[in-house]
């Protein structure tokens, strides 16, 4: 991955993380200094290299742990409440920000509330377990799916 990419990415990043939500590329490209077309090739790039997430328009879709769109796993993290794309990535949202966290979802089997506190980097209940349906070789096929 070139450097410019690696900076795109971070800048992406940091944007998501200031703005509370997904940036867009005019939003980006005006903290770096590039035009929207451009940090829209550089995004084409990161999310060839799953880096990130483009959705068909080519927006951000998920910049992991972060997700730009409602999801079942609400984080409250850093002061603030972020989606993330799925059990994994709710504890990677407490992680990336170096915040105490705590997220809320639901069993898919029976629907039951699952709420979990992450305080030091340690979740108050170690107890669920997290299943991917997907073999990890496979994830990227269909990354929103999996």
């Amino acid at each position: 991955m070139e450097r410019a990419d690696i900076d795109l990415r971070n800048a992406t990043y940091q944007r998501f993380v200031e703005l509370g939500r997904a940036p867009t590329a005019a939003e980006v490209g005006a903290t770096i200094g590039v035009g929207e077309d451009g940090v829209r090739a550089g995004w084409r790039r990161l999310h060839d290299a799953h880096a990130l997430v483009l959705d068909d328009a080519g927006d951000i879709r998920m910049a992991n742990p972060f997700a730009a769109r409602p999801t079942d796993f609400r984080v409250e993290a850093g002061r603030r409440t972020w989606y993330a794309n799925c059990a994994w990535d709710a504890f990677g949202i407490g992680a990336a920000l170096h915040a105490d966290s705590r997220f809320e979802t639901h069993c898919p089997d029976c629907q039951d509330r699952i709420e979990i506190s992450v305080h030091d980097g340690r979740p108050d209940d170690a107890s669920p377990v997290f299943h991917v349906l997907v073999p990890a070789a496979r994830w990227w096929s269909d990354i929103g799916f999996t």
